[in-house]
């Protein structure tokens, strides 16, 4: 056994039998099913071209037309390029984290949450990464999350304090954890957590004054890789949103 791992390599396949006759419903979309699954699978690989719009039509028993819209929805999510020119055609494509993480971000804003249950979840989820952040943040973590209270202090000074700031700290904090998956996550919840709280804000207008200074001291006790500080500044931090988010939902309840 050599110390080099080899991947896997991806299961053969004739690709005549990759692609079913598709006859019934919206056949576009279930075209794009099919290529999802099939990249799912491990049969396409980032990089693969996708046979021409020709040879598709004739493989799922459809028209052209219906294949490249098929091929449209398939670049609306993400999963193919498309690319014109004698060496053109549907290339897939690798997910980003950006992607993933509009789609995530959208579910979320759609899904109706409230302040709350974003405030509960936020509580939950960025404390677990605390201790990662104080292992693996560097010093232009440190810098980045500095400007930010910076700016803080700045529009605070002028009598404003857009609640935006504190979601980009939050979210700078999330990529300071040197983790691409927390990162993404992290990122898809900025718009819950900017609602979340602008409610807080609108429950109490000095919201920022506070909070910049427990920022600034977070990245203090980051700097200094002290676990129990940060933990302890953070939880704070969040309880106090939390306490501001739970009064202003009951005083609008109040108002029913």
């Amino acid at each position: 056994m050599t110390s080099r791992e080899t991947t896997p390599a991806k299961p053969a396949a004739n690709p005549d039998d990759m692609y079913s006759r598709v006859t019934m419903g919206r056949v576009s979309g279930l075209i794009v099913d099919q290529i999802r699954l099939l990249i799912r699978d491990g049969m396409l690989s980032a990089g693969d071209r996708l046979p021409s719009e020709r040879e598709l039509g004739e493989r799922f028993g459809v028209s052209r037309v219906t294949v490249r819209e098929a091929l449209r929805g398939l670049e609306a999510n993400g999963l193919v390029t498309i690319r014109v020119g004698a060496h053109g055609g549907a290339f897939v494509t690798a997910p980003t984290s950006e992607r993933v993480g509009e789609g995530i971000t959208d579910l979320l804003t759609l899904s109706g949450l409230s302040a709350a249950e974003v405030t509960e979840a936020r509580r939950v989820f960025e404390m677990g990464y605390v201790p990662l952040v104080c292992e693996r943040a560097d010093d232009q973590d440190i810098a980045d999350l500095l400007e930010i209270c910076d700016r803080a202090e700045a529009a605070l000074a002028e009598g404003t304090y857009p609640v935006s700031l504190s979601a980009e700290f939050h979210v700078r904090v999330a990529r300071a954890s040197h983790n691409a998956a927390i990162e993404m996550l992290a990122q898809s919840f900025h718009g819950p957590m900017v609602m979340s709280l602008q409610q807080a804000q609108d429950e109490d207008p000095k919201v920022g004054v506070l909070g910049t200074q427990e920022h600034r001291r977070f990245v203090m006790a980051v700097r200094k890789r002290d676990v129990a500080a940060a933990e302890a500044v953070m939880s704070k931090h969040l309880a106090r949103t939390a306490a501001r988010v739970k009064k202003s939902t009951a005083a609008k309840k109040g108002r029913k």
